[in-house]
């Protein structure tokens, strides 16, 4: 679990709580904790067959997404290309599956 808490206030900045405002501290903690939710994720449905299956958080974030917000653009020389298909394939995939009854 410590190494968990680590992962997710280095990699996502959890750590970054130096306003002036409880509130705004407390967003701060959501936004890095739901960012931490979502790479798991991520993680764990989509990239279970790829390189990046047992990776941490900031590994993905820097190989994958390159930046701290997530805007999905694709250039056609990435080199990450067949991982996000993979990924993509993986994850529409998980959503049938779940708008699917059982």
């Amino acid at each position: 679990m410590e190494n968990r808490i680590k992962e997710c206030q280095l990699d996502l900045y959890a750590d970054r709580t130096s306003t002036a405002t409880m509130r705004a501290n407390q967003l701060r903690l959501w936004f890095a904790s739901m960012a931490y939710v979502l790479l798991c994720a991520l993680r764990r449905i989509a990239l279970h067959h790829t390189p990046f299956a047992k990776t941490t958080c900031g590994t993905i974030r820097l190989k994958l997404l390159n930046v701290r917000r997530i805007k999905v653009a694709m250039a056609s020389a990435c080199p990450a290309v067949h991982t996000w298909g993979c990924a993509a394939k993986h994850l529409a995939a998980a959503a049938n599956a779940r708008a699917s009854p059982a």
